[in-house]
């Protein structure tokens, strides 16, 4: 398995650069045990998934070594002391500069694994939006997006549900002819677990 670029590595935790298309953690069955986990641990044996991003999606995704310093940033993340920022290329020209989408959000059981927004039962859910360009020429434009909830699938959903689903999304804008998911995740601002500092890590732009 070839290892991953590490963006930050200290004795308490590691950032990795994660590709779009490969795993955060193991498949079922044997022809899915490549996946970022599994390339970290080949590394460092005490690193422990913190977070996951979505087999489609590329950016930073941490993981804590040993399971205290695991438990610690998990913690960090639901209590939202974590700052999550993403690009992502959508269809359609957002007309307004910025906004917020509040949709609640849960799992389309039969159609797994979609997801779907439910007012009624779903959980609360909010992302923060801001147009960084518009292309007239290819009818997208490029969005700053901030997640203040982690759901699974969340920035997807959510932008699809406005009208303008990421690029290259095969689940949820159906017949996108782009090569890949045009989503990434660019930085992780969060407080060091046993440091009186703040961390921030970044990601280049594959798109």
């Amino acid at each position: 398995m070839k290892a991953l670029p590490c963006l930050y590595e200290d004795p308490w935790l590691i950032a990795i650069d994660k590709p779009a298309g490969l795993l955060a953690v193991p498949g079922r069955g044997e022809a899915h045990r490549d996946c970022v986990a599994a390339r970290v641990q080949a590394e460092a044996a005490d690193a422990l998934v913190v977070h996951r991003l979505d087999q489609a999606t590329s950016g930073v995704m941490l993981f804590g070594r040993g399971p205290a310093m695991q438990r610690a940033l998990s913690i960090a993340f639901a209590e939202r002391r974590v700052a999550k920022r993403y690009e992502a290329i959508v269809q359609g020209l957002v007309e307004d500069g910025e906004g917020e989408i509040d949709l609640p959000l849960l799992a389309d059981w039969p159609n797994r694994p979609r997801q779907q927004v439910d007012r009624e039962h779903g959980k609360a859910s909010l992302t923060r939006w801001r147009v960084l360009a518009r292309d007239a020429a290819s009818q997208t434009s490029r969005l700053q997006l901030e997640p203040v909830t982690g759901r699974s699938h969340q920035l997807r959903v959510h932008l699809a549900a406005i009208g303008h689903a990421i690029v290259g999304d095969t689940l949820y804008a159906p017949g996108d002819s782009a090569p890949r998911l045009l989503l990434h995740a660019c930085e992780l601002r969060l407080p060091h677990p046993t440091e009186a500092r703040t961390l921030v890590i970044t990601s280049p732009l594959p798109f």
